[in-house]
């Protein structure tokens, strides 16, 4: 893969998960009630951990689009993981249909992170190196 397309391919990545948790820290804000009405009766779930969810969404986009340092963009893209996997496997659980956009965003995760250390001037040291050009 050539720099440029590195780039196009990071950004493009970044720039779709980033959106996705905007997009869904937006949703959490707007529709309090029915994502509580769904995190209760269809996931099981708590619904005191909407709000802290929201925050750090709208925390985790801006990190990996800012990207202020190594370590910081690591913890994020970690938890951005880890939330991504579990919300996929929270949906398939509970025999929700809402698990393809959180596959499709945890394998843009995974292509930004990958990416990451051949584009950003912030270089990761758990990310992988620019592999070498090859002729």
């Amino acid at each position: 893969m050539t720099g440029k397309t590195a780039r196009y391919v990071y950004w493009i990545a970044t720039g779709l998960v980033a959106l996705v948790y905007l997009g869904g820290a937006a949703f959490y804000i707007s529709s309090h009630d029915m994502v509580a009405g769904m995190y209760r009766e269809v996931l099981g779930y708590p619904t005191y951990i909407i709000w802290p969810l929201a925050i750090l969404k709208i925390v985790g986009a801006v990190v990996i689009l800012w990207r202020p340092s190594a370590m910081l963009a690591d913890w994020a893209y970690a938890a951005m993981f880890f939330h991504l996997l579990l919300a996929v496997s929270a949906h398939i659980g509970a025999g929700d249909p809402g698990w393809p956009p959180a596959l499709v965003a945890l394998v843009l995760l995974v292509v930004s992170w990958l990416t990451a250390n051949r584009v950003r001037e912030v270089k990761s040291a758990y990310a992988p190196a620019a592999a070498a050009t090859a002729a």
